[in-house]
């Protein structure tokens, strides 16, 4: 072999793999480029999804239909409704210690009231595990309260927890969050009318807001 030969020779030895690292490193750099790229774009079309579950978990809502219609007969604010339903059972049909039952966590006393007043003559205290006939009855007790109390959301809140003998000795139609002489009532209060509000600014569209 000439001397040519083996110097061109040697030249390829040297620069050979060190090119071929470097184009190793550009390929790698692309496709991790276009892999970064696929990973955003999946990020973005994926975050709704991830949102609406995470929103199921902390401010779950059910039954949007019939809050929607029995905030409209009935002259609520559906925010408000579900705010309650929320805070009684986060739209599970659960019965209390205390026998209370469903979404809306109506007694059994309350929901014979609610029968006598509202015209249910064929009402049977198992029909509460029906969400349409539960978030009537809890709807109609919740203006019924909304009245005796002149609009007064806190007295309204707060006697649906406690009982309405509590509020008016509390304050009645005049009753503010300081009013409440039961720490639980008071966090309960509170507690809905936080949960009211991020029910319309998360819900506006499934609420008719």
């Amino acid at each position: 072999m000439s001397q040519m030969a083996r110097s061109t020779s040697r030249a390829r030895g040297r620069v050979g793999p060190s090119a071929r690292r470097r184009a190793s490193r550009r390929r790698t750099a692309v496709l991790l480029g276009a892999a970064g790229t696929v990973l955003i774009a999946a990020a973005i079309a994926l975050k709704p999804t991830v949102d609406d579950a995470i929103k199921e978990i902390t401010l779950p809502l059910r039954h949007e239909d019939v809050i929607r219609q029995q905030a409209r007969d009935k002259s609520l604010d559906p925010a408000l409704v579900a705010a309650v339903i929320y805070r009684e059972s986060k739209f599970r049909d659960v019965t209390s210690e205390a026998g209370a039952k469903g979404l809306m966590q109506i007694l059994p006393s309350t929901a014979q009231f609610i029968a006598h007043r509202s015209g249910g003559t064929r009402f049977e205290l198992r029909d509460l595990a029906n969400p349409q006939i539960n978030i009537s009855y809890g709807s109609w007790y919740l203006r019924y309260l909304l009245d005796r109390y002149d609009g007064n959301e806190v007295a309204a809140v707060a006697a649906y927890n406690a009982g309405h003998e509590r509020v008016d000795d509390w304050g009645g139609s005049g009753l503010e969050v300081a009013d409440i002489r039961f720490a639980e009532t008071e966090q309960y209060t509170r507690d809905v009318m936080d949960k009211r509000g991020e029910y319309r600014d998360k819900y506006r569209a499934e609420l008719g807001l």
